[in-house]
């Protein structure tokens, strides 16, 4: 059962979105596209919403069923039954496809925390996934440039009294955050941060944002090495198409952990994008299309012949 409802998108979002009951709790969701096409889920962020593909999803959608989602407590979005981790959101992404009526193997796209989600989604539910395209995906390396920083200021705006002394410091550090995720710091435009600003005041946000922090890693000691590899043994033993993307300027999850996604996946095909940063399905929204649409056609014939 979806209810559809008129969203509030960022600038360029194709239409309305949909929201779809999994275990028992509201997720919502962008679907589009003819329904016989190849399907394509697309993942987003840690903290971000699935308006990060909106742009992707509408030039995929003229030739692929597309399904965009917010990852429960992330977006528009209320937390789910779980704790938030790469299981439950792993899960999430499932039941959505359920809830849709999807049950042909699927085209995950995931984007930072999205690849990690795809790439847990592959390891244990194979048989629900086509091909994985990583872009600047979480799982590769232990830097990780994400600063729970802002909500910290944030939180401390809202204080009685003295909260006006703080929401300068909580918007600098906002639209420092957004920046970061470009090479071109002109992307992260008034429309993007204030639905920036939306997605961060959500009631579930701040818990779901630390509990996902501490399920992968600690802001000291970085991501956290003992998921990254038993999940990337799965991944290569599955002999699933893999594609990996990468902004040679990456400020949140370095370009040599393309490199390191080379060594790891040997069967994946590599390709690094020239000044680019953490989101090339925004920065070079065509580009990434293009090899999409390629990967996943060579990916469906791959399938067909065996």
């Amino acid at each position: 059962m979806t209810e559809q409802h008129t969203s509030q998108p960022a600038a360029g979002a194709p239409g309305a979105t949909t929201t779809v009951q999994v275990a028992g709790r509201p997720v919502r969701i962008r679907l589009s596209g003819p329904e016989q096409a190849p399907p394509v889920v697309l993942l987003h962020g840690i903290g971000r919403s699935l308006e990060d593909w909106s742009a992707a999803h509408e030039l995929l959608a003229q030739d692929h069923r597309v399904l965009s989602t917010d990852l429960p407590g992330f977006g528009l979005s209320p937390a789910g039954p779980e704790k938030p981790g790469l299981g439950a959101f792993a899960r999430a992404v499932v039941g959505v496809l359920d809830a849709v009526g999807e049950d042909r193997p699927v085209h995950l796209m995931g984007n930072s925390l999205g690849g990690a989600v795809a790439m847990t989604v592959a390891a244990e539910h194979p048989e629900r996934v086509a091909s994985l395209l990583l872009a600047n995906s979480a799982g590769f390396g232990r830097e990780a440039n994400v600063s729970p920083l802002p909500m910290v200021w944030a939180a401390l705006s809202r204080l009685p009294v003295v909260g006006h002394r703080f929401r300068p410091l909580a918007r600098a550090a906002a639209v420092r955050s957004n920046q970061n995720c470009f090479f071109d710091p002109a992307l992260a435009t008034p429309e993007l941060l204030r639905h920036a600003a939306q997605v961060g005041s959500q009631p579930d946000f701040r818990a779901t944002f630390l509990g996902t922090y501490r399920s992968i890693g600690l802001p000291v000691v970085g991501v956290l090495p003992g998921w990254r590899r038993a999940l990337l043994e799965k991944i290569r033993a599955s002999g699933l198409p893999v594609l990996v993307l990468w902004g040679d300027a990456d400020a949140v999850l370095p370009a040599h952990h393309a490199e390191a996604a080379a060594a790891a996946l040997p069967e994946a095909r590599l390709h690094v994008f020239p000044d680019t940063g953490h989101m090339p399905q925004i920065e070079r929204t065509a580009e990434l299309v293009e090899l999409a649409r390629e990967f996943v056609a060579s990916a469906e014939e791959r399938r067909a012949a065996s």
